[in-house]
């Protein structure tokens, strides 16, 4: 199976003066939906080409945070796929407050053809606070097993995600520790591509931006 991890479109808090300034759940800039709306279309033009290295993504999933699910609608309506929302594949909270992300109502008000799964309730999604680095982690390898379980199907899988559970997502691959001394980066939109099989892990390529000319690379 073949799973490209792509990482949100540029989101307000990116563009800051302070980081004490942030909130829970941004939504994009305008750059990020430039950035989302080329993004889609490199995997569009990549489906057309013959024997594409892009051109073979059938499912779509991503995070329930505002930001990839913006991203994911731009990719999911040139691929004319219908994105799934997996809980699981949000960004690290380092917030200490208690904030419950957004309902099933208003996510479906927003992106109506979207697959909202049952523990994403009219109480949100998230009610625990600040987590930490292990507990992402954690959840990262909940995530590599369920995908592991799928290794030997042909089908292809987008991932819209986020820079720190990405980053943990390729360790638990990788069967790392968490922590700093080693860190996956990826820009906004940037994409990395695995390859699941029979015998073991792929990595074909980390942060490609090939798709960004560099003026809108963030």
């Amino acid at each position: 199976m073949e799973i490209y991890l792509i990482r949100h479109a540029q989101s307000t808090n990116q563009v800051l003066d302070s980081r004490d300034d942030t909130i829970f759940d941004p939504h994009l800039t305008d750059l990020g939906e430039r950035q989302a709306d080329l993004l889609a279309s490199y995997f569009a033009a990549g489906r057309e080409r013959v024997r594409s290295a892009e051109s073979g993504i059938d499912r779509i999933v991503c995070s329930p945070m505002w930001r990839a699910l913006q991203t994911a609608r731009p990719l999911a309506e040139a691929l004319d796929l219908r994105p799934r929302v997996w809980t699981d594949v949000h960004e690290l909270v380092t917030t200490s407050d208690v904030y419950p992300g957004s309902t099933r109502e208003e996510i479906l008000d927003a992106f109506p053809n979207y697959r909202v799964p049952d523990d994403i309730t009219d109480n949100g999604w998230w009610n625990e606070g600040r987590e930490t680095l292990s507990a992402c982690l954690h959840r990262a390898i909940r995530v590599a097993e369920q995908l592991r379980q799928e290794a030997s199907s042909e089908a292809s899988l987008a991932i819209v995600s986020h820079v720190r559970f990405i980053d943990s997502l390729l360790k638990a691959f990788l069967n790392q520790l968490p922590g700093r001394d080693l860190y996956f980066h990826q820009g906004n939109t940037g994409v990395s591509r695995i390859a699941l099989t029979q015998n073991g892990l792929e990595i074909r390529y980390i942060n490609r931006l090939a798709h960004l000319p560099p003026d809108l690379i963030s």
